[in-house]
Formats: C-alpha cells, sequence, structure tokens
C-alpha cells in the first residue's frame, strides 16, 4: 500500500510540473505576441510576464510540496 502512495504522488507532482510548463509557455507566448504588436508597450509587457510566470512556477512549487508531504507523513 505504502508504494500506491508513492507512485500517487509522483503522478501529482509530474502533474504540478507539466501544468506550470504548460502556463508559463502560454504567459511567454502570449508576451510575445502582445510586445511583436506593440513593441514600446514591451517594459510593461515584459514585467506582467515574469510576475505571473513566478505565480505560476509557486503554485507548481506548492503542488510539489503537497505531494511529497503527503507521501512523508
Amino acid at each position: 500500500m505504502e508504494l500506491l502512495y508513492v507512485g500517487l504522488a509522483a503522478l501529482g507532482a509530474g502533474l504540478a510540473v507539466i501544468g506550470a510548463a504548460m502556463g508559463v509557455g502560454k504567459i511567454g507566448g502570449s508576451a510575445m505576441d502582445a510586445i511583436a504588436r506593440q513593441p514600446e508597450a514591451s517594459g510593461k509587457i515584459q514585467t506582467a510576464m515574469i510576475i505571473a510566470a513566478a505565480l505560476v512556477e509557486g503554485v507548481a512549487l506548492f503542488g510539489v510540496v503537497a505531494a511529497l508531504l503527503g507521501v512523508l507523513k
């Protein structure tokens, strides 16, 4: 039964990382589109992109830590 919990935790951590990668990719792609359309606003767009990417990565880290805590309890 212990192996099942480890496997589920690994699956949960993997899904969190995949979701974060997809989110950051979408943020980056949308920011590049926005900068291509309005190059004069690139500073504001880049700042917002970095903040949004950091928030997505924070949520992914939380997901990984929660999955690991489920195993190490």
